[in-house]
């Protein structure tokens, strides 16, 4: 067993024993989950919705859905962690699903804009462009694509939070890929010059 296995089956153990506390009701255990897990879930939010409030919002509401199913939980090798972005994920994907979000306003600024601030604009654009080709794909892709690009987790890792082989996952991010190649056809020349 490697020095890798062994910290991971510590911090599962540790990690069941703190869900299995929260489930019987104990909030410094929920705390202490909360503390370690909070800005891994905010970013996986922040990554589909791009909103600070959003992105709290269910942050809180994936810990709430942690605190009420804590006692019926079977905690896996990597922890807490992985159902925890999971479930924060799904509820950003309904999220994008459910609004269409605008923003509109009635003022009018009141100092020029700067050239950086065109450039600035565009770069939210093409990130709001993404957005939108992301929230397009089906849930699976979606998650998947997240939960290895943007959350860094291994193929390992992304499979068993997600509940699906690692052939399953390998073929997810593929149609996922091939997705977002096609709905992004037209900006694709933008996107590269945006990762120089």
């Amino acid at each position: 067993m490697t020095t890798g296995q062994v910290t991971t089956g510590h911090m599962a153990d540790d990690e069941a024993q703190l869900v299995v506390a929260t489930g019987a009701g104990d909030a410094s255990a929920f705390r202490v989950l909360i503390d370690r897990h909070v800005g891994s879930v905010r970013r996986s939010v922040l990554r589909l919705l791009r909103d600070e409030a959003e992105a709290e919002d269910l942050a809180q509401e994936a810990f709430l859905r942690l605190w009420r199913s804590a006692a019926s939980l079977e905690i896996g090798p990597y922890g807490i962690g992985p159902w925890l972005r999971r479930v924060a994920s799904n509820l950003a994907i309904d999220r994008l699903r459910s609004t269409r979000r605008l923003d509109v306003t009635d003022e009018v600024p009141e100092e020029i804009v700067e050239p950086e601030q065109a450039t600035f604009l565009e770069g939210q654009d093409l990130a709001a462009r993404m957005q939108e080709a992301l929230a397009h794909l089906p849930e699976g892709q979606r998650a998947a694509l997240v939960l290895f690009h943007y959350e860094g987790m291994s193929q390992r890792e992304v499979a068993k939070a997600m509940n699906v082989s690692e052939e399953a996952l390998e073929s997810l991010l593929s149609r996922a890929r091939r997705g977002l190649r096609g709905l992004l056809k037209d900006d694709w020349r933008e996107l590269l010059l945006a990762d120089n």
